[in-house]
């Protein structure tokens, strides 16, 4: 059956031949909101543990993550390769000749293919980008994925991102123009953010350069500013249910531009961390339910 949108799959096919997974890396970098650069206190709705794999440990550096992840996915797919996925907090957060040590030392591990860099559109200087255009000239895949979350500058404020959408368009079309595929971050479900200023960020989405989006509906987490905050009635947040979240996706996809490829459209936090929407469903059975509406 032929599939309602590109998919992540869809997009890797064109890189690579056979299976390739994606392996989370805490570098131990931090965000620029968080140690001073930009702001305290991070993103409002942010706690970065809920979405680390277990063996994603700072302290065990990045070649000992990279064996460990490996460990899991090599039991059932024995041929498997990598992408080492810079993950935690900000992956760009460093000093350039730093970064690059730690890129290099993911690359030099064995059945590792390439690298997927998670940052913020702030956090990309041009010495940086040159550097992985170089790589990537030289025929190592990289791919920078940039959180942009909202295209609404007041929601951007609101949950204390310290950057604007401008920035984003900025960082987007510089690594475009590098050669390098850019992935895009957006969480649906934002306080103030109704269903059309979800759909109106989609339209500015499809004015970029961009080759992947993943989505995901805002999760309330335990520890999570946002989260007290809405507790204490200063803000509301969007309470959909499931289905009503699958109705929003698919006028998300019929949106989009179809040349993109969505990696995901949900996100599945801790069950000790999650305070909503706990709809009871695995990421795979979400998307199957949405496939099944379109």
């Amino acid at each position: 059956m032929t599939k309602p949108y590109r998919d992540f799959a869809d997009f890797l096919s064109e890189h690579f031949e056979g299976k390739v997974q994606k392996l989370a890396i805490n570098a131990g970098l931090s965000c620029p909101n968080r140690d001073g650069t930009l702001g305290r206190g991070g993103c409002t709705y942010c706690v970065n543990s809920s979405f680390n794999p277990a063996y994603c440990r700072a302290e065990s550096g990045v070649s000992a993550q990279i064996e460990r992840g490996k460990e899991f996915f090599a039991r059932k797919y024995p041929t498997m390769r990598y992408l080492a996925y810079f993950q935690a907090y900000t992956g760009t957060n460093a000093p350039v000749s730093r970064l690059m040590e730690l890129y290099s030392e993911a690359l030099a591990a064995d059945g590792v293919v390439g690298l997927i860099i998670g940052t913020r559109p702030d956090c990309m200087p041009d010495r940086l980008l040159s550097e992985l255009r170089s790589l990537a000239a030289g025929g190592t895949f990289v791919m920078v994925e940039y959180g942009a979350e909202s295209s609404h500058d007041a929601t951007l404020q609101l949950i204390n991102r310290c950057h604007t959408w401008q920035c984003t368009c900025d960082a987007v079309r510089r690594t475009a123009d590098a050669g390098i595929p850019v992935g895009l971050h957006l969480i649906n479900g934002l306080p103030g953010e109704d269903e059309e200023m979800i759909l109106r960020t989609v339209d500015a989405l499809n004015m970029l350069p961009v080759d992947v989006v993943k989505f995901h509906q805002l999760q309330l987490l335990r520890g999570a500013r946002l989260s007290e905050q809405v507790a204490r009635g200063e803000l509301s947040v969007a309470e959909w249910s499931a289905d009503e979240y699958v109705d929003l996706c698919c006028r998300i996809v019929h949106r989009l531009r179809p040349d993109i490829a969505i990696e995901r459209f949900v996100s599945q936090s801790p069950d000790d961390l999650l305070i909503s929407p706990r709809w009871g469903l695995k990421n795979y059975q979400f998307t199957d339910r949405l496939r099944a509406r379109l």
